[in-house]
This record gives structure tokens, sequence and C-alpha cells, in this order.
């Protein structure tokens, strides 16, 4: 881990809705640098009522992300926050793709680990085609509710944030 300016940098494997960019610049202002990478060893599901990927350990499966790096504490901070009490952040062995080397880095995975609302596997590319847009939105709202003394949670953000919508993607 390099050090700059007194504070820490991360490397943190995403992959669900944190592999748009414009999710990350809502979140933190900027584009960090990444690399394609490869989690072994785990699935990703769908859940049930929600627009975003959960993973969980599971053998002979795999997770294609991608690394992002160079995030500081204040950013680690924020996607903390973004992920709030659903998943849990832990340090996993990840594969470079473009290098073939591990790495380490930071996962969300999700707390449940028997969740009956996982089910199938999570599709970016058609989640990037129907709710990436609301879900930058719904990302920048809670970025900037992070500022306010009374800041809402993620998931409380993420719930009056589709419960505006005609169309709610919520299911009770």
């Amino acid at each position: 881990m390099a050090m700059v300016g007194g504070n820490q940098v991360h490397n943190v494997f995403v992959y669900g809705s944190l592999l748009a960019d414009d999710v990350v610049r809502a979140l933190l202002s900027r584009i960090p640098q990444s690399s394609p990478a490869i989690l072994n060893g785990h699935h990703r599901f769908s859940i049930k009522g929600r627009v975003y990927p959960a993973i969980l350990p599971v053998e002979n499966k795999k997770v294609t992300g991608k690394v992002l790096q160079g995030i500081t504490d204040l950013e680690l901070y924020i996607l903390d926050e973004f992920e709030d009490v659903e998943y849990e952040r832990v340090t996993v062995d990840v594969s470079l793709m473009d290098s073939s080397n591990k790495s380490q880095a930071f996962a969300y995975v999700w707390s449940d680990k028997s969740d009956p609302n996982l089910y199938g596997e999570w599709d970016f590319e058609e989640w990037k085609r129907t709710q990436m847009e609301d879900f930058a939105k719904m990302s920048a709202d809670f970025r900037k509710d992070l500022e306010l003394p009374e800041s809402k949670t993620r998931i409380a953000t993420y719930e009056s944030f589709y419960r505006q919508d005609g169309d709610s993607p919520l299911v009770p």
C-alpha cells in the first residue's frame, strides 16, 4: 500500500453498479484508474427487488469485474457508507487480467450468506441499458446527502428514490 499525504490508498474490486463510470463519478467525483480483474471462488447473484447484485463465495465460480486503484481513506469511507449494512468489506485475492498477477483488494460481499432473495446471475449489460441512468442519479443524491449532519443511509436513499418512480422496481 503506497502512502499518499499520510493517507493509505486502497484497491477495491468492484463487480456491480460500480463498474459504471457514471456511478463511480457520482460517488467519488472522479474516475480512479482501474484494471480488469477476476475474483475466483465467488458468484454474482441478482437480488429480488433490488437493481444491484451481490457476491458470495461459491466453489468453482468466478466473478469478472475490475479493481479500482488508489482509493483514498475518504473514498473508502464513502464506498463503505454506500454499500451500507447489506455488505461487508473483506480482503480478497483477485487475478488481474492484464498481467495475470494476483493482487489483494477489498471487496463488498453480501452480508446475509443464506439470503433467500438471491438468484440466478446478474447481467451488467442489461443493467447498463435499463437501470444505470437512474442508479447514477440515486448515487449522486446519496453523495450529496452524505455531507449533511443527518445523512440518510444508502438503503433509505435507494428506497425513497425508487419509490418516487411510478413504476418502481422495488418489490415488497
